[in-house]
Order: C-alpha cells, then sequence, then structure tokens
C-alpha cells in the first residue's frame, strides 16, 4: 500500500514539475496511439459496417479473422511486423523498424480487429426494419453506410473509444518494433516495463497513473463529442 501512495505522490511531482521526460513519452504515446486508432477507425468502422449488412463471398472468413485478431496476441504482431521491417525484409528499405511510424503499424493491426467487430455489432443491432427504410428511400453504397453508422453513432464512437484504449494500453509489438529507445520510441507503457524491470516501482506506478489519466481524458472527450454529436446525426435519411 505504501509503494501506491508514493507511487501517487512521485506522479503529481512529475505533473508539477512538468517533467521533461514524462511530457516527452506521454506526447509521443498520444501520438501513436491516436495515429493508429484514426487508421483503425478509417479501416474498421467501414469493414464493420460491410460485414454487417452485405453478404458476400469470403464474408465468413473475414469474420473469422476479425474475431481472431481480438485475441490476437501483441508479441506475434510484434514479431511479423518487425520481419517485414528489418533491414533484410520486404519493406526494410523503408528504414522503419525502431521508429515511432513502426509502432504506428503495430498498434494499427491490434486496434483495427476491434473497431471493426464493435461497429459490426453495432450497426447488427439496429432494425432490420430501419434498413429496409433507408433502401426504399434510395440509400445505397457509400450514402447508405453513412447512415448506417449515423444510426449507429453510440456504438461506432465505443468502437472508436474501444480501439484507443487497445493501441494505447499495447506494450509488446511497441517494445518489439519501436525498441524502447529513450526521446525516440519509449512511450509511457514500454517506459512502465523498463522502470518495473529496474525495480523502481513507484516511477513505475507513477507512470501508470499518468496512463490512465490521459486514456480516461481522450475517452471522456470522444464521449462528450459522441453524445453531442450524435444528437445532432439524429435527423430523418434525405
Amino acid at each position: 500500500m505504501d509503494l501506491l501512495w508514493e507511487g501517487f505522490r512521485e506522479a503529481l511531482r512529475l505533473l508539477a514539475q512538468r517533467d521533461p521526460y514524462l511530457l516527452q513519452i506521454c506526447g509521443l504515446s498520444l501520438l501513436v496511439s491516436i495515429l493508429a486508432t484514426v487508421l483503425s477507425t478509417i479501416c474498421g468502422v467501414p469493414m464493420g459496417v460491410l460485414l454487417a449488412v452485405r453478404d458476400f463471398r469470403g464474408r465468413g472468413l473475414l469474420n473469422a479473422l476479425v474475431n481472431t485478431g481480438l485475441g490476437l496476441p501483441p508479441v506475434v504482431v510484434g514479431l511479423v511486423v518487425s520481419i517485414f521491417l528489418w533491414r533484410t525484409g520486404p519493406f526494410g528499405a523503408l528504414q522503419l523498424i525502431y521508429t515511432p511510424a513502426a509502432m504506428v503499424v503495430a498498434q494499427f493491426i491490434v486496434a483495427a480487429p476491434i473497431a471493426t467487430a464493435f461497429t459490426r455489432a453495432a450497426v447488427e443491432a439496429i432494425e432490420s426494419e430501419q434498413i429496409d427504410a433507408l433502401r426504399v428511400s434510395g440509400a445505397a453504397g457509400v450514402i447508405l453506410g453513412r447512415e448506417l453508422v449515423r444510426a449507429a453513432y453510440p456504438g461506432v464512437v465505443l468502437a472508436i473509444a474501444a480501439a484507443f484504449g487497445r493501441a494505447i494500453a499495447e506494450v509488446g509489438a511497441s517494445l518489439m518494433v519501436g525498441g524502447n529507445i529513450a526521446s525516440q520510441t519509449r512511450v509511457l507503457t514500454t517506459a512502465i516495463a523498463l522502470e518495473t524491470s529496474r525495480g523502481a516501482f513507484a516511477q513505475a506506478i507513477a507512470l501508470g497513473m499518468v496512463l490512465l489519466g490521459l486514456a480516461f481524458l481522450v475517452n471522456l472527450a470522444l464521449f462528450w463529442a459522441g453524445r453531442h454529436t450524435g444528437s445532432a446525426n439524429v435527423r430523418p435519411f434525405r
């Protein structure tokens, strides 16, 4: 219990002093995770809508892949991304290994299935009569997808929030493809792992509390945006 209080005091001290080390890893953590979440949203939300309303060849296989991705081990993702980005790998010429860009790729891979699956579930929860009414009104293709996202907006926001939570909490793949290099690729999760391995538990707890605080603030912002934007979007299709 004393360690927890010591970690809490350390977190307050670091924040009050605007510790450069803390600010740097917080900034990089947010940058990498937000970029990965944006990519996951761009790919996952349309894919989730497609899987929910369209019947096409390979749909069952794609659903199985998405479901498998929900439990994808981060170390496996890190291994595969490392192989592809290694200097002798297919994309080695890009020199992305041990860079924030590699971490974005790894976090995107683990977060995209969550955005897809949650969006799929949100759209599947829409009553079939409502979907039929949209189609009768002339909605099809991209327009139908947009209206379905609008109708399932709270669930889609939840999908984005879950994808962000998965991304910012990721440690294994980020450590493997980023290398945990100080001032370059060290983020909050990898810093916590490092401090714990050193036995600096108070510092690790402090970083963990900051990580939880950041995740809470981002999710609060998403909830606020979803609540206000969702209410504004509730209007009949034209």
